[in-house]
């Protein structure tokens, strides 16, 4: 036997509303479990197990949901701000009220890969640098990155800036292409400090103009989402997210 769960619960974790209001829309008739009008909100049930049907509108619940994301700019990676809107605002209610919260950063104007999840555990993995699970950007950046620039990335390059000192793990750097002056570049890093590969970037006197991400362990961003988009990942996505990568 699964666990089970009260039905109030269960539908405000379906985001149809506060406990109070959920327990209207059961008492009211508007709720039934595999065809069989349900008014009571103390129920209990496998809530994955069975047909959930709100006003005839199916909803299917998980214990635990995970999302890919493509960032767009200009939203913080949060799961709340009073004056910002963040990357919790651009999902249903449902998974806020699931805990879904962003496995590791973004910053505000990078873009791309993003994972949220109500999966403590996976959280925490992503985003420990001594799980080795990495992370790759594409950075474009305003000048030529050389073979020297590559080799110091590969060797863990020291930053010293206004925001602090440390000495970054070896990271894999390929140019891509150059565009014009300036020099598209992926970079594979295993840890998440703050604003690292902007940083990274710096300490060789070159200037992040756009940053986007691409990966996170084996799992690629999905090229059908759009900035803005999301989609729930397959197990079998998620056990790739989990892959480590030597170097990122």
């Amino acid at each position: 036997m699964g666990e089970q769960i009260r039905l109030d619960k269960c539908l405000a974790m379906l985001g149809l509303g506060s406990r109070s209001e959920v327990k209207q829309l059961i008492r009211g008739g508007s709720v039934r479990i595999d065809g069989e009008t349900v008014r009571d909100p103390n129920r209990k049930l496998e809530a994955d197990r069975v047909r959930i049907t709100v006003n005839g509108t199916p909803y299917t619940y998980k214990a635990v949901r995970t999302v890919m994301m493509n960032k767009p700019a200009g939203i913080l990676t949060a799961a709340r701000d009073k004056k910002q809107r963040t990357v919790l605002d651009l999902l249903p209610p449902m998974y806020a009220a699931m805990g879904c919260m962003p496995a590791g950063r973004l910053d505000k104007d990078t873009t791309g890969m993003l994972i949220l999840t109500s999966d403590g555990a996976l959280a925490h993995r992503l985003i420990t640098p001594g799980k080795n699970v990495g992370k790759t950007y594409e950075a474009l950046v305003d000048g030529p990155f050389t073979e020297e620039i590559r080799a110091r990335f590969a060797a863990g390059i020291h930053v010293e800036d206004a925001d602090g000192t440390f000495d970054a793990r070896p990271a894999e750097a390929t140019l891509l292409r150059m565009e014009g002056t300036e020099s598209l570049v992926r970079v594979k890093v295993t840890e998440g400090r703050y604003h690292q590969v902007k940083r990274m970037f710096s300490a060789v006197n070159l200037t992040v103009l756009r940053l986007r991400r691409t990966r996170i362990g084996g799992l690629s961003l999905d090229p059908a989402l759009q900035p803005g988009d999301f989609r729930e990942l397959t197990e079998a996505e998620v056990a790739l997210l989990e892959q480590q990568e030597t170097g990122g």
